[in-house]
């Protein structure tokens, strides 16, 4: 019988966050592609800042173009199932080492690793810079993505944090 010290709930406490990570981007990725069309086009009044409002002054940044608006949409998307599939191989490793040595257990937290980098840095960069900083994101009329992809990070980066820094014996 196992027994269920505090490192083997650490373990599985890790675990479980990078399953709930790889779940999330299961959703998000069946969202983009089961409604790609109202995504995309959300996206491309973002990018062209047909939604914005009072900030003519900064409105030469904005981009008309449908083929980059499903570019740059593409680009979330093809980040997001780099994000996803790193955490669900992630959580297939944990799982198997979860009664491993420490090292072990360690050495399995790569994908995770870089799945919750990669989360980070397509919700910071595409998100929170581009979308936000440059393209106005906050003024927009419509459906702000900003909290929502605020609280992404948020929750890969406590994620990450957590699943290098604390000690799982």
């Amino acid at each position: 019988m196992h027994k269920n010290t505090t490192a083997d709930i650490i373990r599985r406490s890790k675990l479980t966050i990078v399953l709930l990570a790889a779940l999330f981007g299961i959703v998000t990725l069946i969202n983009n592609f089961t409604d790609y069309t109202a995504y995309a086009e959300y996206i491309g009044r973002i990018i062209s800042m047909s939604a914005t409002e009072g900030n003519e002054s900064r409105r030469y940044r904005a981009i008309d173009s449908n083929l980059f608006h499903h570019r740059f949409y593409w680009a979330i998307i093809t980040l997001e199932t780099i994000f996803t599939l790193s955490c669900l191989i992630a959580t297939y490793q944990l799982y198997r080492k979860l009664d491993a040595p420490c090292n072990e257990f360690h050495e399995a937290k790569k994908f995770a690793i870089i799945g919750l980098t990669t989360a980070i840095f397509a919700y910071q960069m595409l998100y929170v810079t581009i979308l936000n900083e440059w393209f106005d994101l906050e003024y927009s009329a419509q459906r702000n993505a900003f909290d929502w992809a605020q609280n992404n990070i948020e929750y890969m980066f406590l994620g990450l944090i957590y699943l290098v820094a604390v000690k799982d014996s």
